[in-house]
């Protein structure tokens, strides 16, 4: 996926931070914890290669020391929130064998 920046209101007191163009409307969170993590495990990829976050960073919690901050934490937080679109594949049918 391709990540858009857009301005982001920054005060003088902190450096500029670019954050990605967020879809228009959340989608829902998947059904299945093995889905969600496949999903999560794609965009921190994606996060890992450079691409923007989708969270405003004002938005994160952070929890113990800088852990919130790694792509992993982010990404799933990007997918709880339906931050991130996806589509599931539909399952291929079996072929047939001839007799």
């Amino acid at each position: 996926m391709d990540a858009e920046e857009q301005p982001v209101d920054t005060s003088a007191e902190s450096a500029p931070v670019a954050v990605a163009k967020v879809p228009p409307e959340p989608v829902a969170p998947p059904d299945s914890r093995f889905l969600f993590v496949d999903i999560a495990a794609l965009r921190a990829k994606q996060l890992r290669r450079g691409a923007l976050p989708r969270l405003d960073p004002s938005t994160l919690v952070i929890g113990r020391g800088d852990s919130m901050h790694r792509p992993e934490r982010i990404a799933m937080e990007e997918v709880r929130r339906g931050l991130v679109p996806f589509t599931v594949p539909e399952p291929a049918e079996p072929a047939q064998a001839d007799a």
